[in-house]
């Protein structure tokens, strides 16, 4: 299929690579933003002079001179728009309204849901939404955008398929916000899709080609990055490898099979019957463990036994550079490394463990936050005004 597009089109693409550059790699000459798009000077120069004015991008300071005069190095103007971030988790939610390089500004992390019904959820958010645009400080652009990270299948229109964890099918999230905030574009992907945007362009995977990003906490869901990009499968569902079968025989999940790799290395291994715990939530076990409680202490090494047999599929399965575990287990690390990485040296095929890194989020719980943001961000760059 041919694509053919007129003047003003051609001029939008190529301003949303120059500032999508812009933003990647400043500090930036535009000598720098021509040779790393391809684009020629003349029309780099036309394209930065219009993002001037548009108060999208500003000069700095010269830069080195390779000969001649110095140039004027470029800069992306972070503060020409804010950007809310969401994570929605299973009972709970954590809120960001960030600058455009993704710096926060304010936050309301670990907000308890009032209630699993998905409209009463909607109108919780929708409330915290509004007290942060409320705080936005006064900007050329306002709020430019609203990203969700949520738990479950999320199909290309912001539509929840189904989230077994939240008892979920088919809820068109995106839409119920969007109906409340008409002038902000809304956004709704993959909580863990989101994370591992989140650690790639903020944290541990900066700079890394084959990344990803497990989700560990109520459930365990994955975002898998290559080259800068999510992997998304055919019809855009990949990344529920909390729900492949790690024990043929095993306890029912709620997402209709038996033995999911999440009953077993979340904070669901705390129901299993056959266990009789001193504790009912995975933060009343860490409190536990930190008391050196040996239940306690012997519960988050299984845990990690179990999460590092799937990580060791996933090595297998995938060949990354890293794996980066977040999401609650982020804070999991004193407790459950050695575990984690003894499955994993035993059951990975020993070709793929010679340049793994396996780390513990940076970002903690704000990988997926932030990676929403990020995803509102990138979005909001891809509009960029064209007058032509």
């Amino acid at each position: 299929m041919s694509i053919t597009g007129d003047q003003a089109l051609v001029k939008k693409i190529n301003m949303s690579l120059a500032l999508e550059t812009i933003r990647v790699h400043a500090p930036v000459s535009r000598a720098q933003v021509a040779e790393l798009t391809g684009l020629n000077k003349a029309t780099v120069s036309n394209l930065v002079s219009d993002l001037l004015e548009q108060q999208l991008v500003t000069e700095i300071g010269p830069g080195q001179s390779s000969g001649g005069r110095k140039p004027l190095l470029l800069l992306f103007n972070r503060h020409a728009g804010h950007s809310i971030g969401i994570h929605l988790d299973v009972h709970s939610f954590s809120i960001a309204l960030c600058d455009l390089s993704g710096q926060i500004l304010f936050e309301k992390l670990n907000l308890r849901l009032l209630h699993s019904d998905p409209v009463q959820v909607t109108e919780q958010l929708s409330s915290v939404i509004q007290e942060l645009i409320d705080l936005a400080p006064a900007s050329p652009y306002g709020v430019i955008g609203i990203g969700v990270g949520a738990p479950g299948m999320v199909d290309e229109q912001g539509c929840v398929l189904f989230a077994p964890n939240l008892g979920w099918e088919q809820i068109p999230l995106r839409q119920w916000l969007q109906d409340r905030f008409t002038h902000i574009p809304v956004l709704v992907d993959n909580e863990a899709n989101a994370g591992a945007i989140g650690e790639y362009e903020y944290g541990a995977g900066k700079h890394v080609q084959h990344l990803i990003y497990v989700s560990a906490g109520a459930g365990i869901g994955t975002g898998i990055m290559t080259r800068g990009e999510i992997f998304r499968g055919a019809m855009g569902y990949s990344g529920e490898l909390g729900h492949m079968t790690i024990d043929v025989h095993g306890r029912k999940c709620s997402c209709g099979n038996r033995g999911c790799w999440e009953l077993y290395a979340s904070e669901k291994a705390i129901l299993d019957p056959q266990k009789s715990l001193p504790f009912h939530t995975l933060y009343e076990a860490i409190q536990a463990a930190e008391r050196d409680d040996a239940d306690a202490l012997h519960f988050l090494y299984q845990l990690g036994e179990y999460l590092g047999i799937g990580i060791a599929n996933l090595v297998n399965g995938f060949n990354p550079d890293l794996i980066i575990i977040g999401n609650q287990f982020a804070h999991l690390e004193r407790w459950i490394k050695a575990a984690v990485l003894r499955s994993v040296k035993q059951r990975a095929l020993q070709s793929h463990q010679q340049n793994l890194n396996i780390v513990y989020a940076p970002l903690q719980q704000r990988s997926t936050l932030l990676g929403a943001a990020n995803q509102a961000i990138r979005s909001f760059v891809g509009r960029a005004k064209v007058t032509v």
